[in-house]
């Protein structure tokens, strides 16, 4: 036999359920590449987690490497071989490097140069023999956090068990910390027994024989199969949150759904109480009925059989019950305290210890998104509403249902405000203020929501920047990554015609009469900006934009963030069309001389010596004042169209012109011409960044 199944499984105590897909992925593509820089055929590789496994199975692995035979070119004839025909040192030295004898050594021709070449032969390596270097596989899988356990060195998510290396019927050997391979594996932890397997074929199916389904898919799609089946058989809706789905995949060996139920009396509750006390904290799915009402019941997901089935729904109910309760007494203990009453608290919370209390945020915020609310041209009702809005905008940090459940957040604020009788408007922007909360989210629905989300970020950045909390690697404790992705995001979806410049200042500004800034609002500013062009950078590549195009756009002066998006999108289109590289080549011309002309001449026409230089410069005051209408009009074709109108007459010029003529003043002239011309190019973009096709 040529081939033969490989398995790897490393068994490891519980990992958390976010790092086993992550992990399993990245088993398998390590594997792949192991092979494929082995030379190693193989038919395919299928990976298989669990919370306590991660495995990998290569189908019909070939049992040693091909070998190979190939011409390798030496040095010239001319330094290998001396005047009396005779091998130098050079052409030894390369005999030896390839594994030959000096006799084996051939000259021939390439082209009018004569090289020497060997002819090397390397024998295939038997795969049994190569296989023990799977344990660099295992030890290299890194994890969001890692552990050290007994004396060993090796830092892993949870420590490894055990470890199962077949390949076809042999045991591949190794070992890691005081674990070594062998062909025993583990069933369920509480219903399966120690499994021996005889050949990776077995693997999947003895597996299911004592309660592990390895196979991720799989056990999802048991679960969504279980949950339709409840769904019918009571007539519920079981709205089914993909994250959570996956969660409980990966928490489960063996899936079994089952349902419970609570007092109806917690329906009083607000139903984002209740989702998250069951989704979050429960791992629960919640239950609705065809209009999307809650009701009294649950589903979860047993790591196991039936067996006493209904005990395990007795205990599930019992702890939700508790946490209901909880919950409930939270709820109404907040509505003992009103709403001015918990923002004045906000006063003796510390945000940071180095910028001030969350109160003093507050005003900041206000002031921002105040600010915001008029340069955005909002009516005075909704700027009122942003006021408003602002002000309240994190007393539900000082409640106790947010002191349980942080992921409320804003949530509690907006039902909060409606039971106090606020304005839905205000309500709804208090809520909103964390959106989007990550990448892809939903963006605030109103423009209340979208000031305050704005501002409260734009503080927050500018606050943390300002004392030098500027994030590095992966250490980013405020999150001002996602922050700064947030202000991004919220320009697009608003389509705001605010410079992130101008947002700065403004918010510079507010944080630099508090005087806490360590930094001046220079450095700051200009450390803002960088950072801003990495976020500007990932949305708009994310977008489906070139790399090499977004470069080009964020090197023009900056503009607002939709038209950026908007001239990316247009170039990205264009990049590859013949008729474009001919317009990029033309502008590339004019900015690569303009680089040599001195800025403070003005042009004039006396100076013009030909017709193409009086075109040209019709051509460039044409764009001036056209590219100029259509960017304030943010149309960024018709930008571009009027910058490619100027191509005939950039022709002309340097047909008819010689640029770098003797005459100085002439010289310097037609400089000064491109020099302007140039001005309105890189005011679209820098077409100098583009990789256009050769």
């Amino acid at each position: 036999m040529n081939h033969k199944p490989l398995l790897l499984e490393i068994g490891v105590e519980e990992l958390p359920a976010r790092e086993v897909v992550p992990a399993v992925k990245q088993l398998g593509e390590k594997v792949r590449a192991w092979l494929d820089d082995k030379g190693l055929s193989y038919e395919k590789v299928e990976t298989y987690a669990t919370p306590r496994r991660l495995a990998v199975i290569v189908e019909a692995l070939a049992v040693k490497q091909p070998d190979v035979t190939a011409e390798v070119r030496g040095p010239a004839k001319r330094i290998a071989m001396d005047a009396s025909g005779e091998w130098t040192k050079a052409a030894l030295g390369f005999a030896r490097g390839q594994g030959v004898e000096a006799q084996a050594l051939q000259v021939k021709h390439v082209g009018d140069v004569e090289y020497i070449f060997a002819n090397t032969f390397t024998a295939g390596k038997e795969t049994i023999s190569l296989l023990p270097e799977l344990k660099d596989i295992v030890t290299s899988l890194n994890f969001s956090k890692n552990m050290r356990w007994h004396t060993y060195d090796l830092r892993y998510a949870r420590p490894i068990q055990w470890l199962v290396a077949l390949y076809g019927e042999d045991v591949v050997p190794f070992s890691i910390t005081a674990v070594s391979t062998n062909r025993h594996t583990k069933g369920h932890r509480f219903l399966g027994e120690e499994v021996t397997l005889h050949s990776p074929d077995e693997y999947v199916e003895k597996l299911e024989a004592q309660y592990v389904m390895v196979d991720v898919e799989k056990r999802k799609s048991r679960i969504c199969m279980q949950l339709e089946q409840l769904m019918t058989k009571n007539g519920w809706h079981i709205p089914i949150d993909k994250a959570l789905l996956e969660e409980v995949t990966n928490l489960v060996e063996y899936p079994t759904a089952l349902a419970g139920q609570f007092d109806e009396a917690f329906l009083s509750l607000p139903k984002e109480v209740l989702v998250t006390t069951m989704r979050e904290h429960q791992r629960y799915f919640p239950v609705t009925d065809a209009n999307g009402q809650l009701l009294p019941y649950f589903v979860t997901i047993r790591n196991g059989n039936d067996a006493s089935i209904a005990q395990v729904v007795k205990g599930n109910e019992k702890v939700l019950r508790a946490r209901l309760a909880d919950a409930k007494f939270f709820y109404e203990e907040d509505g003992n305290r009103s709403i001015e009453e918990s923002i004045a608290k906000l006063d003796h919370i510390v945000f940071h210890e180095s910028i001030g209390t969350i109160g003093q945020k507050v005003a900041r915020t206000t002031a921002i998104a105040t600010w915001l609310a008029t340069q955005s041209g909002l009516s005075e009702a909704e700027q009122e509403t942003v006021r408003r809005a602002a002000a309240m905008s994190k007393f539900d940090l000082v409640t106790n249902m947010v002191g349980e459940f942080p992921e409320l957040q804003g949530r509690m604020g907006q039902v909060y405000a409606l039971k106090a009788g606020e304005a839905e408007a205000v309500a709804t922007a208090i809520y909103e203020q964390y959106l989007p909360r990550f990448a892809k989210d939903v963006t605030p629905t109103s423009a209340a929501g979208t000031m305050l989300a704005l501002a409260d970020r734009l503080d927050t950045l500018v606050s943390c920047f300002g004392i030098g909390l500027i994030p590095t690697g992966s250490q980013d404790p405020y999150a001002l990554r996602r922050q700064a992705s947030g202000v991004v995001y919220l320009l697009l979806a608003y389509k705001s015609r605010l410079h992130l410049d101008t947002l700065l200042d403004y918010a510079l500004e507010v944080a630099s009469k508090e005087g806490f800034m360590t930094t001046s609002v220079e450095e700051t500013k200009e450390a803002l900006l960088t950072f801003f062009e990495t976020r500007l950078k990932y949305a708009f590549t994310e977008a489906g934009n070139r790399y090499d195009v977004v470069d080009a756009v964020l090197q023009a002066p900056q503009t607002d963030v939709e038209t950026m998006l908007a001239k990316s999108q247009l170039l990205t289109e264009k990049v590859d069309d013949a008729t474009f590289k001919k317009s990029v080549e033309a502008f590339r011309r004019v900015t690569n001389l303009a680089t040599k002309a001195t800025h403070d001449e003005e042009v004039s026409n006396d100076l013009f010596e030909n017709e193409s230089e009086s075109m040209l410069c019709q051509a460039t005051l044409k764009v001036e004042k056209e590219m100029g209408q259509a960017l304030a009009a943010r149309d960024v074709k018709a930008a571009f169209a009027s910058l490619t109108a100027c191509e005939p007459a950039i022709a002309a010029f340097f047909a008819d012109t010689m640029v770098m003529c003797d005459d100085a003043r002439i010289r310097h002239n037609r400089l000064a011409l491109l020099r302007r011309l140039a001005q309105s190019i890189e005011a679209f973009a820098d077409f100098q960044q583009l990789v256009l096709p050769t």
